[in-house]
């Protein structure tokens, strides 16, 4: 697909979003959940009660996905670069679920982790799952709200992860242990400038933190970057080839992977770029592997 604005399919009818600023940006986000008839962050109740996870409106649009050659840390699974077309606006997680929302679940269902397994306590997010229970968590969720709750396709997370950006992360083309938790020993700037002796700027720390610890970025969603890497629902494919221009992937029968986002504590900053991805197996489970919820408004 051309990277000319001018060329695109429904230019007139979506707006690009990597041509907004900021204000644009929030306003897009607004008029999107008031079209929905709900808030910009909102939560669903729960008819157990309580509530859900906390969401913010995603807003639809076009944006770039993939990286350029010339981004440092580009892969080749990360091309081709394109513009993609996301018909209708969602829901996404603030933050990824964490062990104290999960629990909700188990205490419904009777799902118990292995005890053989390190399990998350509190608002740290859920790890130790593989994506068959994250699935089955999301039905749950589904059945107590009212509405349909799923995984993000890698599309619908890179448009939330970037909220308008076309830089390496949404905090720009750099980051430090501020905006990001990632493997400390392996930072961005220094990696990208080949610099062979450094002083770790941060202490590594061999676990996620808890959500919320990280700025939000201009959409509103936290650790969108590094702590735990996020499942999404699409199937791993080598590269972004057979994505069509509204973000779809044809279906692979029995592919037997993922494609997860975000990078982790465990990774280098390189790994939690917008666009980065990797293959997990759909029986993989990790102590860096977590998911984000995705509600659908219409």
């Amino acid at each position: 697909m051309s990277l000319d604005p001018s060329a695109r399919y429904g230019a007139g009818q979506f707006p690009c979003v990597n041509e907004l600023d900021h204000q644009a940006l929030e306003a897009l986000q607004a008029e999107a959940a008031r079209s929905a008839g709900v808030a910009t962050g909102f939560s669903d109740p729960l008819r157990s009660g309580g509530h859900g996870p906390a969401l913010q409106v995603i807003p639809a649009g076009q944006f770039l996905m993939g990286s350029s050659p010339r981004e440092f840390g580009h892969q080749s699974a990360e091309a081709p670069q394109r513009y993609v077309t996301l018909t209708r606006a969602y829901a996404l997680g603030r933050y990824a679920v964490t062990a104290e929302e999960f629990a909700r679940f188990q205490q419904a269902s009777g799902w118990r982790p292995r005890r053989d397994l390190i399990w998350a306590r509190g608002r740290y997010p859920v790890i130790n799952i593989r994506p068959a229970d994250a699935r089955a968590y999301l039905q749950w969720l589904s059945q107590e709200t009212g509405q349909r709750y799923r995984l993000p396709t890698e599309a619908q997370w890179e448009h939330a992860a970037r909220a308008g950006s076309v830089s390496p992360f949404a905090f720009g083309d750099s980051v430090s242990c501020r905006e990001v938790h990632f493997n400390a020993l392996f930072p961005y700037q220094e990696q990208r400038d080949k610099r062979r002796w450094y002083l770790p700027r941060c202490i590594p720390m061999p676990w996620a933190v808890e959500v919320g610890s990280l700025p939000a970025n201009r959409w509103g969603l936290h650790e969108m970057h590094g702590n735990v890497q996020e499942m999404t629902a699409t199937p791993w494919q080598e590269n972004h080839g057979r994505m069509d221009a509204w973000g779809e992937v044809p279906g692979d029968g029995d592919n037997p992977r993922i494609a997860v986002r975000g990078g982790s504590w465990f990774d280098p900053a390189v790994a939690a770029r917008s666009a980065a991805r990797r293959m997990r197996l759909l029986d993989e489970l990790d102590t860096n592997l977590g998911f984000r919820v995705l509600r659908e408004l219409d």
